[in-house]
């Protein structure tokens, strides 16, 4: 067999691992039932009004999409308030993220800053754009160590990393503090915000600086269907840059990255307000609920601004995790993200938010 020569970088690679399915944990333990709670996905499913949007438009299937997907870049600009010429849809906001490390850091001379447990995708990145990767120390109880950050930017920083609501604590940082940050940053540094998790803060106008956009020149949102709006599966997302910037991205990217049903559920999912106030509403209830039992159980928890908590069982947590697979239950122990000893959890349906307390509380015998 043939050996071909890749990037070095490409050799020590560790691939991205996501949470288990409901069917190989089915198939693995001859189960009929399993409860996924492990992957930040909307607990309500798809809208009615999305499902049906995509069925009479599947025979468009063959079609090309519209470049760069205008029809829908109007609607988020009409729901955001952000000029048109500042928005760029994205096949999943990851698209954006990559696109980003890409075309504007340089490889082999910039870097970007990040903080530790967070995200993987960022870590990915910019190896694979060969760009130096740093990581400060989180703050006490995992706060976001914006001052630390803002301290490691330097000349060739193209980029500082925030992801707020965090992933996979849940903590949010303040628009007022993001404001300060985005203010002291080098020249040439862009404060890019990932609220893939946005939709559940309260009160929103505390968090994200998307309202006062036109403030600000150096700063990136990014923003995500995949949640709130329960379209994980179809890939859209979208990225909130300075005009210029999002104009040089368009012109380097690959084209009809986004799907024409993508594009249409989309459309549909930002217009349909019942399904998106009825998720929030089920979010924060079951959020509420969780802070409220897990405690019960001997768990320690951390406060959480989006649709899943942080909680440190008293047994070990991969025992936990695995102990809860063999009932039917899925959650995401955080040993990726470099917390052992921690699960994250995100929130159900009402049953199902009370079957895992039930559960947890059968493997932890209380």
């Amino acid at each position: 067999m043939r050996e071909f020569s890749v990037r070095s970088e490409i050799l020590e690679f560790d691939p991205y691992t996501p949470g288990l399915t409901i069917e190989q944990i089915q198939q693995q333990y001859g189960l009929d039932t399993v409860i996924k709670l492990a992957s930040n996905e909307n607990p309500l499913g798809v809208s009615p009004v999305v499902q049906k949007t995509v069925a009479n438009n599947a025979d468009r299937a063959f079609r090309y999409p519209e470049n760069h997907s205008p029809r829908l870049v109007k609607e988020i600009s009409k729901h955001v308030g952000v000029p048109a010429e500042s928005i760029l849809v994205g096949n999943g906001s990851d698209e954006i993220i990559d696109m980003l490390f890409r075309m504007k850091a340089r490889p082999g001379k910039s870097n970007v800053v990040c903080y530790e447990n967070c995200f993987s995708m960022y870590r990915m990145c910019a190896k694979l754009a060969g760009v130096e990767y740093r990581e400060v120390a989180r703050g006490e109880n995992f706060e976001l160590p914006l001052d630390k950050m803002a301290e490691a930017a330097d000349e060739n920083t193209a980029m500082v990393i925030v992801t707020s609501p965090d992933n996979p604590t849940g903590v949010a940082a303040g628009v007022e503090d993001l404001s300060v940050l985005a203010g002291v940053l080098p020249e040439d540094c862009l404060l890019v915000v990932d609220e893939a998790y946005i939709d559940f803060v309260w009160p929103p106008e505390s968090y994200t600086p998307v309202q006062a956009y036109d403030k600000f020149d150096n700063l990136v949102v990014l923003r995500t269907f995949s949640k709130a709006y329960g379209l994980a599966g179809l890939r859209v997302g979208y990225g909130i840059l300075p005009p210029k910037l999002a104009s040089l991205m368009k012109n380097a990217r690959i084209p009809f990255t986004v799907n024409l049903l993508a594009e249409d559920a989309a459309v549909a999912a930002l217009n349909d307000e019942v399904f998106y106030n009825e998720t929030l509403q089920l979010v924060m209830r079951g959020r509420e609920y969780f802070m409220e039992e897990l405690p019960k159980l001997g768990c320690k928890v951390w406060p959480s601004q989006a649709n899943f908590l942080m909680f440190q069982p008293p047994k070990p947590a991969q025992t936990v995790f695995k102990a809860l697979l063999k009932k039917g239950v899925i959650v995401r122990p955080l040993a990726s993200f470099g917390l052992g000893k921690l699960i994250r959890v995100n929130v159900g349906t009402d049953h199902e938010n009370k079957e895992f307390i039930k559960r947890l509380g059968e493997v932890l015998g209380a």
